[in-house]
């Protein structure tokens, strides 16, 4: 009785579904998220709440969160002028694509990469330019640089390192970007504490048309809390606030952000952690001769199996969650699993090697 409504609404939607994970998000070994193994200590949080009680809960926060955006700009050791703050790295890029793009536009995106972008290019009815990563699920650098400015691209977004790929362009690679083509260049960071490559933010005040974009649902462990930032000049930062919802960062988060970034401490220790098991799980992944293991420049590891679906139903049978990324270009019969912790990951192992012995 509703189809000649539905009709009506945005004629994108149907080409896309509903965000789902897979096999939910509630078992004995979570894996499939991309999150830190790492909750807040008690104590740390006894702290936030107990600023935040003082806190006017009738009252609307900030416009923009600027004391979070402080901060961070403090922290990172750049002008407040070059961070904004939204609820999510996720919501950044939805005001992102809505000040880049619009229909008929085009919008480069490396596949496979990050779903969002995709979903949102094609809510704006953008044209997207896809560029294929190497068969090792590397960057393809010189075609991004000659698709880019043989179809005259405006926007670029780069994932680096790479989700679901868990591959990373160099500084260099960037770089090269930014100076080859004409476009406005959006860096997502989200996982760049685990990576071997630096970081672009040193490279925005030679580029007035980057954009770095930061979460702080991975190393700094707060997916629940919904902190996001982007990083860029003044100039092109204050278009990109032009279609920013205001209101959507809360007090409880600028001051859980605030606490972490003073015990950040606690970040270090448990990135160290992430990446010795990353260096452990590669080790023992790479003894068995049925598995192909991508190198990783993340919390996570990609592997390609025979069967992809039947390890993924297995490891769900034993409450293991992890995330079955087949349906990706060039990732056919390939898994998708974040670091956990000790145990976790050694209930992973068991399970993989009797699975596949």
């Amino acid at each position: 009785m509703y189809a000649p409504f539905i009709a009506r609404l945005n004629p994108a939607l149907r080409e896309l579904s509903p965000y789902s994970v897979e096999g939910g998000q509630e078992a004995a070994v979570k894996l499939n998220q991309n999150e830190s193994p790492f909750d807040l200590p008690a104590s740390l949080k006894e702290a936030i709440l107990s600023e935040f009680a003082t806190e006017a809960w009738n009252r609307y926060p900030d416009i923009l969160p600027f004391k979070g955006m402080k901060a961070y700009a403090d922290f990172l050791g750049i002008p407040e002028s070059h961070v904004m703050m939204s609820n999510g790295s996720n919501e950044m890029l939805y005001t992102i694509f809505l000040a880049t793009l619009s229909k008929g536009q085009k919008v480069l995106i490396p596949e496979p990469s990050f779903s969002l972008y995709h979903k949102l290019a094609v809510l704006l009815q953008a044209d997207i330019v896809e560029v294929p990563m190497h068969e090792d699920l590397s960057f393809d650098t010189q075609a991004i640089i000659r698709q880019a400015n043989e179809h005259d691209v405006p926007f670029i977004v780069l994932s680096t390192p790479n989700n679901p790929t868990s591959r990373s362009l160099s500084l260099e690679e960037v770089e090269a970007i930014l100076q080859g083509t004409r476009a406005v260049v959006l860096v997502d960071e989200a996982y760049i504490e685990f990576s071997r490559e630096e970081s672009a933010v040193p490279l925005l005040d030679r580029y007035p048309n980057l954009i770095v974009l930061r979460t702080m649902s991975k190393a700094l462990a707060l997916a629940g809390m919904r902190i996001g930032f982007a990083l860029a000049q003044p100039a092109l930062m204050q278009e990109i606030a032009k279609p920013k919802i205001p209101f959507t960062s809360s007090r409880l988060a600028e001051i859980t952000l605030r606490h972490v970034l003073e015990n950040y401490h606690l970040v270090d220790e448990a990135v160290s952690f992430i990446l010795r098991e990353r260096a452990r799980i590669t080790k023992a992944l790479a003894r068995n001769d049925n598995i192909h293991l991508f190198e990783s420049d993340t919390n996570f590891l990609i592997i390609r199996v025979p069967e992809a679906e039947a390890l993924f139903r297995t490891l769900m049978q034993q409450s293991i969650l992890v995330r079955n990324v087949s349906g990706y270009p060039l990732m056919q019969n390939c898994l998708r699993f974040n670091i956990g912790l000790e145990q976790e990951n050694d209930l992973l192992l068991a399970n993989i090697r009797e699975t596949l012995s």
